[in-house]
């Protein structure tokens, strides 16, 4: 079985559920005031409704904190942050980048993934800055 078969590849839920477990293991993390394990899950939420979607989209993966009563998903602080596009995307792009033997162009995953080229570009570059050795700089602003 391959690794682009499985679940968290293809549905939002599970992928939102898949990093989650590998990033916080000792319970969620609040990107605001840095509580661990303080925050607790809000389900059924969705975003404000608009001509493409009439009911608006479910927020998956949304937590707040019992602190600082702030809203957070396990996108804050990572690669994935401002980011439209679907988090399985941005699994199934990291998967082919990191297994092609020669390396996988921004046209390419154009191709396999069906997203613009826009926007394709846009995940090379941030997975290639984010395998890059060293510290990383700040995404955004004076960052780039």
């Amino acid at each position: 079985m391959s690794v682009l078969s499985a679940k968290y590849m293809h549905d939002e839920a599970a992928a939102f559920a898949h990093v989650e477990g590998m990033l916080w293991t000792d319970g969620p993390v609040c990107p605001h005031c840095g509580v661990v394990d303080r925050a607790y899950k809000l389900e059924g939420v969705r975003t404000k409704p608009s001509k493409k979607n009439p009911e608006g989209k479910e927020r998956f993966g949304l937590w707040k904190c019992r602190d600082c009563r702030g809203q957070f998903t396990v996108r804050k602080g990572t690669i994935f942050e401002e980011s439209h596009l679907p988090l399985h995307l941005w699994l199934q792009a990291i998967h082919l980048m990191v297994s092609s033997k020669k390396g996988i162009s921004s046209h390419q995953l154009h191709r396999v993934l069906g997203i613009t080229y826009k926007s394709a570009w846009f995940l090379t570059h941030r997975i290639r800055e984010c395998m890059r050795d060293g510290a990383l700089a700040g995404f955004g602003g004076n960052g780039g």
